[in-house]
């Protein structure tokens, strides 16, 4: 029995993805849950196992295609089973309907123990009554239409059934962006001319230029358009300090080897962690996110904490979540697991998200300064140097120090620059007297 693998709906949101490789081949016997293909999603890429037993015969797609959800992208021989009971087992599934907010339509979420399509959602007949335009569109997409300005309800859809997909959202913003170019007429035939000739020479000789075109992988355009986002979004204040940590290393330096051999990697982020916390918790609006439309700025009273983490596939932001209610070994631990396991693509989407406050250490790479960009929607950032040895003032007497600069951008719109000095003060007093950091912790 031939049964067809329809590309399935891994959540997030998520409506496509990106066939990176194909991890069998046709005449290949497979298992139920072996992985058939690596795919790319906008924030991981993934394994999509087999959801049966059985011989591969044929691949629909290619390396490099794009695939949407409820295609079929694999078609697997079955032993043992027959259309009629595959056509009874397709009849028991739970149906439920579904009403999206302000949409006006209506569809059906289908689950099975197999796989989950998509949603056929069908626009509501509109009636003479109606006066606004029914749009079929997801809840993420509602919002990046606001975020950007745009009237949803002017867009044409290019989805299932007349859906708004993103890509729609962003080709209308990007249109309405052109600038009007008027026809001038002042420019005399011959200076017109000559203009062309010059264009058409330097086209040439861009041409002749050795170049190479990298088309972006999906992660990297979810990072590109989170970044223009943020930085168009948000009035961003960046303020600077240099803190005194020398008492912070000689503190690690006597641990550090003996909690190594403990299988314990420890590192002074976990110490900045704490530190971030305290002062999170004596000015709650860098824990918080600005409700544009409402006015309101919503203070969060827990601490979700993101590690900016350098991966082969672009910056990822695996979160430690309630890191206020851990130790520094725990925190040791569980940066070193999730930074590790995004690095080599094992993290789960659950774990890229939900962040309150983000780290960027890009220090560990040896950057010494710089001007975090905020992780969208988060009202702050903090960006984290190398430490460095460098001679300072302390008790009116030049001495060697060991020095961290700290980098803090913040949401211009709801903190004052006054609020930023007093952030960086907090972190100065607890990150210079380590003692005091573990006691007020």
């Amino acid at each position: 029995m031939r049964y067809e693998f329809r590309f399935p709906d891994i959540g997030e949101g998520i409506r496509e993805g990106t066939l990176v490789k194909w991890l069998v081949n046709v005449g290949d016997l497979v298992k139920e849950g072996q992985s058939l293909a690596e795919v790319e999603t906008d924030k991981v890429t993934t394994e999509i196992p087999s959801p049966k037993n059985g011989k591969i015969v044929e691949l629909k797609y290619k390396e490099g295609d794009t695939i949407e959800v409820d295609e079929v992208f694999v078609v697997i021989e079955t032993e043992g089973e027959n259309k009629e009971a595959e056509s009874k087992e397709d009849v028991e599934v739970e149906k439920q309907v579904v009403r999206e907010e302000s949409a006006g339509v209506v569809g059906e979420v289908i689950a099975s123990s197999e796989v989950i399509p998509a949603s056929n959602e069908l626009i509501e007949p509109t009636t003479k009554t109606t006066k606004k335009k029914k749009v079929l569109a997801t809840p993420v997409a509602r919002q990046l239409a606001k975020d950007l300005g745009i009237d949803i309800t002017t867009i044409e859809g290019t989805g299932p059934n007349g859906r708004v997909m993103k890509e729609d959202i962003l080709r209308a913003k990007e249109q309405l962006s052109k600038p009007v170019v008027q026809p001038k007429f002042e420019v005399e035939p011959v200076q017109q001319v000559e203009k062309v000739e010059k264009a058409e020479k330097l086209a040439i000789e861009y041409q002749s230029e050795n170049i190479k075109r990298i088309p972006l992988t999906r992660i990297r355009k979810t990072i590109a358009d989170q970044m223009v986002k943020s930085r168009f979004t948000i009035p961003h204040t960046t303020a600077m300090d240099e803190i005194d940590v020398t008492k912070l290393v000689e503190f690690r330096n006597r641990y550090k080897d003996g909690l190594k051999e403990d299988g314990i990697n420890i590192t002074y982020l976990p110490f900045i962690i704490k530190a971030v916390i305290k002062a999170l918790k004596e000015y709650p609006v860098f824990n918080s996110t600005f409700d544009e439309e409402n006015e309101e700025i919503i203070l969060k009273h827990f601490y979700h904490i993101g590690i900016a983490t350098d991966t082969d596939r672009g910056l990822m932001v695996p979160v430690i979540r309630d890191a206020d209610k851990k130790s520094i070994i725990e925190l040791a631990k569980e940066i070193e697991d999730i930074t590790t396991r995004a690095k080599e693509n094992k993290i789960e989407l659950s774990e890229l998200k939900g962040s309150t406050f983000t780290i960027t250490n890009y220090g560990s790479i040896g950057g010494y300064f710089g001007i975090p960009i905020i992780n969208y929607p988060e009202s702050a950032i903090l960006g984290v140097g190398k430490i460095v040895k460098k001679p300072i003032v302390r008790d009116d007497e030049i001495v060697i120090a060991y020095v961290l600069p700290l980098s803090l951008s913040y949401d211009h719109r709801i903190i004052d620059g006054a609020s930023g000095a007093r952030f960086l003060n907090v972190l100065k007093e607890l990150l210079t007297n380590p003692d005091m950091l573990l006691l007020k912790s």
